[in-house]
């Protein structure tokens, strides 16, 4: 009988974590088709983000509903991913990032807002895992040029190293960013991929993990 209990024990143990595996794991699938959202979204705007931009970008990352809150003294939390362009003009595979961060300003009330930051240079991102990064101390941030095309603003060409992008309820969204630091989510990414990983390694893996990440990577390029 004692044995019957234990072994009965050791099975609902073994489904807890399993089924707890899963569900993490599906949380961060879901992480991703929403980032292929906010960026098909996007891409019907009339003002989206310039292919022209996107053609020389050199890295990405995505925050699908980033909460932006304050009264007076703002804070921001979100949890998204971030890619790089590989040298044959591809995209990585996505590394789980979060943001965090505050501003003062005059600001009330909590926005729900969809973030993509548009990077020149892959490095800001590739060497993220050796440090979080603050936006507007680290790196400089403007808000992106908008438009199908870009020809009416080539600031992008020579400026900030980072440019913005948010949207709330369908339309721009204007959103303070100074402050904001964003730092690598290794619980997520070690949920998502299996084993303890590093961002430079994810970003250096040629193979696509699922359907998912194959979706993203396509979307993407389609902007382009």
């Amino acid at each position: 009988m004692k044995i019957t209990n234990l072994r009965g024990a050791l099975l609902l143990c073994a489904g807890l974590f399993i089924g707890g595996s899963t569900y993490a794991q599906d949380k961060e699938q879901q992480k991703i088709e929403a980032a292929t959202t906010v960026l098909t979204d996007f891409s019907k705007m009339k003002e989206s983000i310039p292919s022209e931009l996107l053609a020389v970008t050199q890295g990405i990352i995505i925050v699908p509903k980033l909460i932006n809150a304050g009264f007076v003294v703002g804070g921001k939390r979100g949890k998204g991913i971030a890619m790089v362009k590989k040298a044959d003009g591809t995209w990585s595979n996505p590394v789980f990032v979060t943001m965090t961060g505050g501003s003062i300003g005059a600001q009330i009330g909590v926005q729900s807002v969809d973030l993509v930051l548009i990077f020149r240079h892959s490095k800001s991102l590739t060497e993220i895992n050796k440090s979080s990064f603050t936006l507007g101390g680290d790196l400089s941030v403007a808000a992106g040029p908008v438009g199908r095309s870009s020809t009416a603003n080539t600031d992008y060409k020579l400026e900030a190293e980072v440019y913005s992008y948010s949207r709330s309820k369908g339309l721009f969204a204007g959103i303070t960013l100074n402050g904001a630091s964003l730092d690598i989510d290794a619980a997520s990414n070690k949920s998502f991929y299996g084993k303890a990983t590093t961002a430079s390694a994810i970003f250096k893996d040629p193979a696509s993990p699922n359907a998912t990440v194959k979706t993203l990577k396509t979307t993407l390029a389609g902007m382009q």
